[in-house]
């Protein structure tokens, strides 16, 4: 079962379990997700698809049945709406994290694999950040994977279900969102070169970013599935952290720089070295050879929105108004783009 298999990272999860032989239910409301992203696993394996909001209980209790693994990654994505919607991304996030967590107990599945967010850390003190560090989610969407993320290791330490939390940094790859609020820093630099735009390059540009691809946060949801642990919480990451100005020479093309926002942190930086002591696993795509397939495929973002200094201004407006007003301190809001 993967939850939000029709989205970014689920179709790609979906993927890998399809090439592993297994048989694949999803469950996805398809409000960001895309029937063409599971294409090529439909035609290659066992897949079914149920359109269902995950909050929905009796809707998605029955597809539970007769499911050994299950992966919780549908969710709300995005800063800014989520500080305009709350409530959606409660119900989305939360109540829909609960109503898996429940459907799993109830038909007694043998393994949870939730997909947390790396936004719980805010901003980070420790560089490499491990799994011990302050949890401060600075908004609604880090807020409700953090509580998501309590929620699966109570039912872990209460009703026994084994769960495993993998909290996921800077994810790109192909089928990243193309559409909607301005967000991870590929897509937007992506539709600007494919419109001979600029790329818009926030303060200096040498702050730096845990960019993972997509298969290797696919590899790490599939190695924890097939442990035996339960109730470990693990960053994925890519092993390293990248400077923008290092992303742009990789992606090339002109650059403008925007006034930098306050706050921004300097780094994001996944320590990876609990993930690799419990369960062997390592990243396996480099920068340099996920920046090749970005380019590769670069006509994916061909209808994206183009992003300019103005634009993007008026899209985060919410975020600064709101995250003020309620004595945020704006040192700890990371406004780099999508975990």
């Amino acid at each position: 079962m993967v939850t939000g298999g029709a989205g970014f990272i689920g179709s790609h999860l979906v993927d890998r379990l399809i090439k592993d032989g297994h048989q694949v239910t999803v469950i996805d409301d398809l409000s960001n997700g895309k029937m063409a992203n599971l294409e090529s696993a439909s035609k290659r394996g066992d897949l079914a698809v149920v359109e269902a909001d995950v909050s929905d209980y009796p809707a998605i209790e029955p597809h539970f049945a007769e499911v050994d693994w299950v992966f919780h990654l549908a969710a709300k994505a995005a800063i800014v709406p989520s500080i305009q919607e709350p409530m959606v991304y409660h119900r989305a996030n939360v109540d829909g994290t609960v109503a898996v967590l429940e459907a799993a107990r109830a038909h007694g599945v043998k393994r949870l694999v939730y997909a947390a967010s790396s936004s719980c850390y805010g901003l980070a003190e420790e560089i490499p950040t491990p799994e011990d560090a302050p949890i401060r989610p600075m908004y609604p969407y880090a807020l409700t994977k953090t509580v998501g993320e309590s929620y699966v290791q109570h039912w872990s330490n209460v009703y026994k279900l084994p769960c495993v939390s993998l909290r996921f940094f800077n994810v790109y790859g192909p089928r990243a969102s193309t559409s909607g609020a301005y967000g991870a820093v590929f897509g937007v630099f992506l539709a600007q070169k494919l419109a001979g735009e600029p790329l818009t390059v926030v303060g200096d540009g040498e702050q730096s970013r845990d960019f993972t691809f997509v298969t290797d946060i696919a590899a790490a949801c599939v190695d924890a599935a097939e442990s035996d642990l339960v109730g470990e919480i693990m960053n994925v990451g890519s092993g390293n952290t990248y400077s923008i100005n290092y992303l742009v020479s990789l992606l090339g093309g002109e650059v403008v720089h925007l006034p930098k926002r306050p706050g921004e942190p300097d780094s994001t930086f996944a320590d990876t070295t609990k993930i690799n002591r419990l369960l062997g696993w390592t990243p396996k795509v480099s920068l340099e050879d996920g920046v090749q397939i970005m380019l590769d495929r670069i006509e994916l973002w061909r209808n994206a929105p183009v992003w300019n200094e103005s634009s993007i201004a008026e899209a985060t407006r919410d975020w600064f108004e709101y995250l003020s007003d309620s004595g945020t301190d704006p040192k700890t809001i990371d406004q780099s783009g999508a975990d």
